[in-house]
């Protein structure tokens, strides 16, 4: 018999092998969600770089614009400016909120003189104001030129929080570009710019809409949420140390 005792004395009990064995699943999990959110951080901050820089540029042409969408698909907050007619007849309402108020941010299709057509979000109205009939001062005809940011499009629906759009009533709740142009009465055939153009802050007549709705403000809480994971990390290896480091109880 003491033979037998003696020859198990050493092994860990099953119970610790597995506590152990636990562990160690849990705090490579949680130092591998750390390790993600530093790599988030570090794209973030590689993102919010190149916002800054291309807000602060001065704005392009719109072919050199659309070369770098052809390129990357990527042309998000850069200025561009553009000359076209309006066609406010087939303005759509995306639903949003400005300052505190309820109400819609105007994307109109705006014709270029090649005859394509880009939407620009002219910017916001007040929920009341949604019909253009009560705002006709701000629908400006013939040519104009709008100075504002390159908009990547949404590939698809951002979030199923959202409600679906509702075409029929013309209320957007997600910026469907395909849709939106579908549904504005363009001409057949009608070829449309990738991307769209949030107008800047030059005021309408009338005041309506509000240019230069566009809001720039990415979160960054990366590193918070990486200190986070791994201070949760040394926590467990903190407790698996002491817990598993304790003699065995004498019988």
């Amino acid at each position: 018999m003491s033979g037998t005792v003696g020859s198990t004395a050493g092994r860990p009990r099953p119970r610790k092998a597995l506590l152990l064995g636990l562990g160690l699943i849990l705090f490579a999990t949680l130092v591998g969600l750390g390790t993600w959110q530093v790599q988030r951080l570090r794209w973030k901050e590689g993102l919010l770089e190149t916002i800054d820089r291309r807000i602060h540029a001065a704005p392009l042409p719109l072919a050199d614009v659309e070369k770098e969408f052809a390129a990357t698909h990527d042309v998000d907050y850069t200025p561009v400016t553009v000359s076209g007619t309006f066609l406010h007849q087939g303005e759509r309402h995306f639903f949003s909120t400005w300052e505190g108020d309820t109400g819609f941010n105007v994307y109109t299709p705006l014709r270029l003189d090649d005859g394509r057509f880009v939407l620009v979000n002219r910017g916001f109205v007040p929920y009341d104001l949604k019909d253009p009939a009560k705002r006709r001062q701000g629908e400006v005809a013939g040519t104009v030129t709008v100075t504002g940011l390159a908009r990547n499009p949404l590939p698809e629906k951002p979030s199923m929080m959202l409600p679906d759009n509702d075409v029929a009533k013309n209320i957007f709740y997600w910026k469907d570009r395909d849709v939106m142009a579908a549904s504005a009465g363009l001409p057949a055939g009608a070829v449309l710019v990738p991307f769209f153009i949030d107008a800047d802050k030059a005021p309408n007549p009338g005041g309506l809409p509000v240019g230069g709705v566009t809001i720039i403000d990415l979160p960054n809480n990366h590193l918070q949420y990486a200190v986070t994971w791994y201070g949760l990390a040394a926590t467990l290896a903190a407790v698996l140390i002491l817990r598993l480091g304790r003699p065995p109880k004498q019988g």
